[in-house]
């Protein structure tokens, strides 16, 4: 099967690739003698050698088979199932594309572990892609789901900008261990390894062209959602992932049970951002994401919480970031915080503006892509067991150096400095409160006979306690939905007001930053588990 085939990929991945970034990163701190381009201004930022980033780039892993290493680390899962039906193929075959190929052959088939092996068990882990409606549409899906038991809750989850799937390979044996779930982890159209039709907006309208940008993910999703006959599931969305599972639960609504957005990216307003064409933003928190050494964060508290609000009540207020939130705006919206910033260099700026993205930069630099890739993954990985490390680096190149798609809505989204075009904070509280015609389909007319409005649903702000995303955000977008529900239900009858499920929090990980799913994942992962079981006890209420 597609499985062995990868299995052995990924085992000449551990044998023969060369020493890792954080490897390389590790020994140029301890002054052990490493190649001497490390010298050079920029040596101390990509730490991977020239040698060492010719090597990698010579190998040319295929995506499926950097995929499946990574997964491969995914407890009591010797052998994850991997689908070659996207990227089985060296992106320099065939210019760099993630064709789909639907030969039987690239199909793997589904994996079981029996409750002797896995202590969780007996569960089913399953890899496969799923063709959508057009040209080159389709999406990578990994599921688990737990047997010998009622399914009756699905959990589907998005992840950020140009990542995959794979990133979440500490979470997806951790949130399956809750019994009557299913997890589903997809790759967003045109990202990881679902397919990469080309991207394009034909509005000339600002508004209308940010809605069409939106529409292109979420449209997908809700797609999958119709294809795989679900009528009801809990969506976590990780930075740009959770921007889109708010888009799909304003767009699509009625079809969620809860939404968890792991330090969601779009959240604060930004006036060049919202005001202009092109705005050009002097500062901001964006770099943090390449400059930030997760080592040093989930090892570090953050001094300015004090130890009481991590360890007692509410140990959620952030930075007094709550209070941040409530203070006045300019334009006196009290709900409109301001986030901290840092310099972005004006050419980073130019080239957003211009629409090209930074994967653009790795694959136009051929052999120096891993070498440009380490300055991310060195940092972003330095907490990890080298062999994880050097494996969510392999995985993380392969996928970069496909060819662009969803990536180019990115500049339609957000502007220069990851504050979003159409702010969430304006939109938000709409969440979980529009008109459902009784038919299923979505009205904002008072004119419709049979009509009802949505019974609200819980949403959760989730934060790493060294995020460089704006919490402030998080905890006005809490506000807000609270502020909204506490309006409808001034003039909610007993019976409405019994019904309502509606309500925000914000929690706050210890010793995680950004990408709170992976720095922190065990207390995200209870976390997680602790919001699951409140949906399935919600349901059995109901």
């Amino acid at each position: 099967m597609a499985a062995t085939t990868t299995n052995g990929s990924s085992d000449d991945i551990r044998t023969k690739s060369q020493q890792s970034p954080l490897a390389s990163r590790r020994a140029k701190e301890s002054n052990t003698p490493t190649e001497e381009n490390r010298k050079g201004r920029f040596g101390g930022f990509f730490t991977l050698g020239y040698k060492e980033g010719f090597s990698q780039w010579w190998a040319n892993v295929p995506a499926a088979a950097a995929e499946h290493a990574v997964l491969s680390y995914i407890p009591y899962l010797r052998k994850p199932p991997t689908h070659t039906k996207t990227g089985s193929a060296p992106p320099s075959i065939n210019g760099s594309t993630m064709s789909v190929s639907d030969t039987p052959d690239k199909e793997a088939a589904p994996v079981r572990t029996n409750s002797i092996s896995d202590p969780y068990g007996p569960r089913q882990w399953q890899s496969q892609l799923v063709k959508l409606s057009g040209k080159n549409r389709a999406l990578n899906e990994f599921s688990i789901e737990r047997l010998d038991e009622t399914k009756d809750q699905d959990l589907v989850i998005l992840h950020g900008y140009g990542a995959g799937l794979g990133f979440f390979y500490k979470n997806f044996e951790g949130l399956s261990r809750v019994p009557g779930w299913k997890i589903y982890a997809l790759d967003l159209l045109g990202m990881g390894r679902s397919s990469r039709p080309p991207f394009r907006v034909h509005s000339k309208d600002r508004q209308k062209s940010i809605t069409e940008a939106e529409d292109w993910f979420v449209d997908a999703l809700e797609e999958w959602r119709v294809k795989k006959n679900i009528d009801q599931f809990t969506l976590l969305g990780h930075s740009l992932g959770g921007y889109m599972a708010v888009a799909y639960a304003l767009k699509f609504p009625g079809h969620l049970n809860k939404l968890i957005l792991a330090s969601p990216v779009g959240i604060p307003e930004d006036p060049y951002a919202v005001n202009a064409e092109l705005p050009d933003p002097s500062d901001s928190t964006l770099p943090n994401e390449v400059y930030q050494d997760q080592e040093s964060v989930t090892k570090d508290s953050n001094p300015k919480i004090t130890d009481a609000a991590k360890t007692e009540g509410d140990n959620n207020n952030f930075l007094n970031a709550r209070s941040k939130a409530q203070k006045s705006s300019p334009s006196g919206d009290e709900t409109t915080p301001s986030a901290p910033r840092r310099p972005l260099p004006k050419w980073l700026t130019y080239l957003w503006d211009a629409n090209i993205s930074p994967f653009s930069l790795v694959r136009w630099s051929g052999p120096l892509g891993p070498r440009l890739v380490s300055g991310w993954t060195s940092r972003r990985f330095s907490h990890l067991p080298p062999e994880e490390a050097q494996a969510l680096h392999t995985y993380a190149y392969s996928l970069f150096r496909q060819r662009g798609s969803g990536e180019y809505a990115l500049a339609y989204i957000l502007a220069p400095g990851a504050f979003a075009r159409s702010p969430l904070i304006r939109r938000i509280q709409g969440v979980g409160r529009q008109m459902i015609a009784l038919n299923g389909s979505v009205t904002s007319s008072a004119a419709v006979a049979q009509q009802r409005r949505e019974n609200g649903i819980p949403v959760v702000f989730m934060y790493g306690e060294n995020d460089w995303m704006d919490i402030a955000g998080g905890y006005a977008a809490e506000k807000k939905i609270n502020d909204e529900r506490e309006r409808i239900l001034a003039s909610a009858t007993p019976e409405e007001r019994k019904n309502d499920r509606g309500a925000a929090k914000c929690l706050v990980v210890k010793k995680a930053g950004h990408h709170v799913y992976l720095d922190g994942w065990e207390e995200f992962n209870e976390v997680m588990r602790q919001e699951m079981i409140d949906v399935s006890r919600q349901k059995e209420e109901h």
